[in-house]
């Protein structure tokens, strides 16, 4: 079993077997996911921006300025009631 111990400020070191396993080096970013009742640690490799262009529209091009203001009417509307 390999064990870490939490700081007072939420912070761990990840112990050397778990970042030699996952290949983690200093900088790396990792992706916590939580399923099952289980948490999943990821490294997360490459950048977002690597993933452009991997999603297609629905329509082309996409109106982003109406998608914007339809998300802001509904997040003011759920402001404003009481549901």
């Amino acid at each position: 079993m390999i064990l870490s111990i939490l700081t007072s400020k939420g912070q761990t070191t990840i112990p050397k077997e778990i970042r030699q396993f996952l290949g983690l080096k200093p900088k790396d970013r990792l992706l916590y996911l939580i399923e099952g009742g289980k948490v999943i640690l990821k490294p997360l490799q490459g950048d977002i921006l690597e993933l452009r262009g991997s999603v297609r529209p629905k329509k082309s091009p996409e109106d982003f300025d109406a998608i914007r203001a339809a998300a802001q009417k509904a997040l003011a509307h759920k402001a404003t009631t009481q549901e």
